[in-house]
């Protein structure tokens, strides 16, 4: 809708202008400009009566699919999206709305937006027809901006190119080798922590007991694909004040700023509202010039490193020595897995503080498995395998059970790009499809009546360690699906399991605020807000 304006715009000075030459008495004060600006005026409110009332409500061919109840007259359900928090309407509608795979809804100015509900329509849009629903111009450029157009960002042809020559830093066998990586920082993580609780250093009025563990994952996590990404270790854990710490730390912290950038963003095009004079955009320019000089850093030591021969098994090793990547590529691909790849298993991590706080015998259950199979973290001479984790089922139990219900994206988007179709649906070229893993993931038409409750145990028993019971591989859609699920998923499931089990095989830990009510922070992921956990060591491990 953002370019029309401008046609009209044009179009109307256009036939002003032919109007005060040829028939100047048909002009409004015999001015050019009067006669433009009224002609515009009119046409414009021609056209926003047509697009935001008439067409959503009486011809658009998505107006029979299901809805939901009581949209606003010119906001569609906007209000109520923009009021709770990320995903919370979707996950409440696809149990409110009878649907038979789609629901449509409306968002600002009713425009129209399908959201998919069911596995074959999923298996549709994520699989068979998975390149001719891209992600929107919007989303790319914003994330684009921090994230790169890396494997993440980048569509069609090049997606598939870029995703061959990745593959093989994330096969099977080389997620296992990092295992010891994942622990050895998890375990210095662990020690960084007790340290803290120990010898306090801060002078803050909170107990030294009381501890912000989301603060403490991402500094883990971002230690995590140093090693495992670029080879290279950031000592965040160590350093709190290290340069890429910081810069994460303030542009993943969502503030007014970033949310009046995004409601910009739903009407004036995205290459128009980055180059607005707003504090947010400034800092995020200057984060994202400062994160390239970092990765451009990494990969001119890695080519010295490959030049005198040492070879590494790190994703920044094996990309280049694919070769399929110019260095301005290999900056985007560094910028996408520095930023998805901590953000996100930090963001689990908190779910998994919260969720464990609130079922101290899941916690303890998980703590007794935990230090039955595994080393000490005393243990300083002791190694680990992947074998050895895997031993642990409850410890998988309980992660798939908090990236089910609590994925850290709670939904994403696409656009037709071409006219397509859904499940015999016709979707027009431009509509908006919403994937909703926080909807999907909890849905009782898949999951069952106990859909919406903390349960790891549905993961456990004969045939239930990959499904939790559910009957489609589609019940579970925090990792996406098809040629465009997260390639990192065995990375993140692995390092998310490392770093559970050494946090909860050592620590005790309960919510500092016995009456926190949950609040979920939304931003480039969804986490639980202003939440700090009390954390006691727990001898003997």
């Amino acid at each position: 809708m953002a370019s029309t304006p401008m046609v009209i715009f044009i179009a109307s000075f256009i036939a002003s202008a032919f109007l005060k030459q040829s028939f100047p008495e048909h002009t409004l004060a015999n001015s050019a400009f009067w006669t433009g600006l009224v002609i515009y005026l009119f046409s414009f409110s021609s056209f926003f009566v047509y697009r935001v009332i008439v067409y959503p409500k009486l011809i658009s061919p998505l107006r029979h699919i299901p809805q939901p109840s009581n949209p606003s007259l010119l906001l569609g359900q906007f209000p109520r999206i923009h009021r709770e928090q990320n995903g919370a309407p979707h996950r409440a509608w696809i149990e409110e709305v009878p649907n038979d795979g789609l629901i449509r809804y409306t968002h600002i100015f009713n425009s129209e937006r399908v959201m998919v509900t069911s596995p074959k329509a999923l298996a549709e849009v994520l699989v068979t027809k998975n390149y001719e629903f891209i992600k929107p111009v919007n989303i790319r450029h914003g994330l684009g901006r921090l994230l790169g157009i890396g494997i993440l960002l980048a569509e069609g042809d090049e997606h598939k190119r870029q995703r061959k020559s990745l593959m093989p830093a994330f096969s099977y066998r080389h997620v296992k080798d990092l295992y010891p990586t994942f622990w050895a920082k998890a375990k210095e993580g662990a020690d960084a922590i007790r340290k803290g609780i120990d010898s306090p250093e801060s002078s803050d009025e909170k107990p030294s007991d009381v501890v912000n563990l989301r603060d403490w994952a991402s500094r883990t996590t971002l230690d995590i694909i140093g090693l495992a990404g670029m080879g290279h270790d950031f000592n965040a854990i160590q350093n709190p004040e290290s340069e890429l710490n910081k810069i994460y730390r303030q542009v993943f912290s969502p503030d007014r700023g970033q949310r009046a950038i995004q409601l910009i963003g739903l009407i004036i095009p995205f290459a128009i509202v980055r180059r607005l004079p707003l504090k947010r955009n400034f800092q995020i320019n200057e984060a994202a010039e400062k994160i390239k000089q970092v990765c451009r850093r990494l990969i001119a030591e890695k080519k010295q490193k490959l030049q005198k021969g040492q070879t590494g098994t790190d994703i920044l090793s094996v990309a280049l020595e694919s070769s399929g990547f110019s260095d301005e590529d290999l900056v985007n691909q560094l910028m996408t897995f520095l930023a998805a790849g901590h953000e996100t298993t930090a963001s689990s991590m908190t779910w998994a503080s919260y969720w464990l706080c609130r079922y101290p015998e899941v916690q303890q259950r998980l703590r007794e498995e935990i230090r039955a199979n595994l080393p000490s973290l005393s243990d300083t001479d002791a190694t680990i395998s992947s074998a050895d984790v895997d031993s642990c089922h409850y410890l998988h139990a309980v992660c798939n059970e908090i990236l089910r219900l609590s994925p850290p994206v709670a939904l994403t988007m696409r656009v037709a790009a071409n006219d397509s179709s859904i499940q015999g649906q016709f979707i027009p070229r431009g509509t908006t499809i919403v994937l909703s893993p926080w909807a999907v993931n909890t849905s009782r038409e898949l999951w069952g009546d106990d859909a919406h409750q903390f349960n790891p145990d549905r993961w456990m028993g004969a045939g239930k360690a990959n499904s939790g019971g559910a009957e489609s591989n589609y019940a579970m859609m925090t990792f996406l699906h098809g040629p465009r699920s997260c390639i990192g998923q065995g990375f993140a499931k692995a390092e998310f399991a490392c770093l559970l089990a050494a946090w909860i095989g050592r620590f005790e830990i309960e919510l500092a605020d016995k009456d926190y009510v949950l609040d979920v922070q939304s931003g480039v992921t969804s986490r639980p807000k202003g939440m700090d956990v009390k954390m006691r060591a727990v001898e003997g491990w």
